[in-house]
């Protein structure tokens, strides 16, 4: 088998050993898409929620989230962070559904011997759910989508970039 899978060779569950692996620079972007009515948006703009600023309380969600990540992925490596940023992109123009959307950004930075992508993607998506949690009393309609990985560098498999991708 080969040496990064998460099978042993009993074939049973195990964390991928990366004890030789070199410590290079670590970097993942991740986005989410929230969708919701006008007035809910409305509302979280002019801190309108009740139950606080949705936006300051997901972006420590989100920071949290990232740390956590081994807590919620069962084979992922616990990682010495040394950066997690969350942004929100407001879009106010209802879309053909007649929702409109917050875009959420986490970058995640470490130093070490495996990737951030999923940080990056825990955080996203701990972000989304808090916004959720916080304004379901105006809104339960809220969905999630187009949560995916925009970009990352480092390590043995170089650079990724969605944009070139596509």
């Amino acid at each position: 088998m080969a040496d990064f899978t998460h099978f042993n060779e009993s074939g049973r569950a195990r964390m991928v050993d990366v004890t030789k692996k070199g410590s290079t620079e670590r970097v993942a972007t991740a986005q989410a898409r929230v969708f919701m009515m006008p007035e809910t948006l409305e509302k979280i703009q002019r801190g309108k929620i009740a139950k606080g600023d949705v936006l300051a309380v997901a972006q420590v969600a989100g920071v949290m989230g990232a740390k956590r990540t081994p807590d919620l992925i069962p084979m992922c490596h616990p990682l010495l962070l040394t950066s997690v940023d969350v942004s929100f992109k407001e879009e106010p123009q209802p879309d053909r559904h007649g929702r409109c959307s917050i875009t959420i950004t986490a970058t995640v930075k470490t130093t070490g011997q495996t990737g951030v992508e999923m940080e990056a993607m825990t955080a996203v998506s701990v972000a989304a759910l808090t916004i959720y949690d916080m304004c379901k009393a105006v809104d339960k309609g809220i969905s999630f989508s187009e949560m995916y990985l925009l970009s990352k560098s480092g390590g043995k498999s170089g650079t990724y970039s969605r944009t070139a991708e596509g």
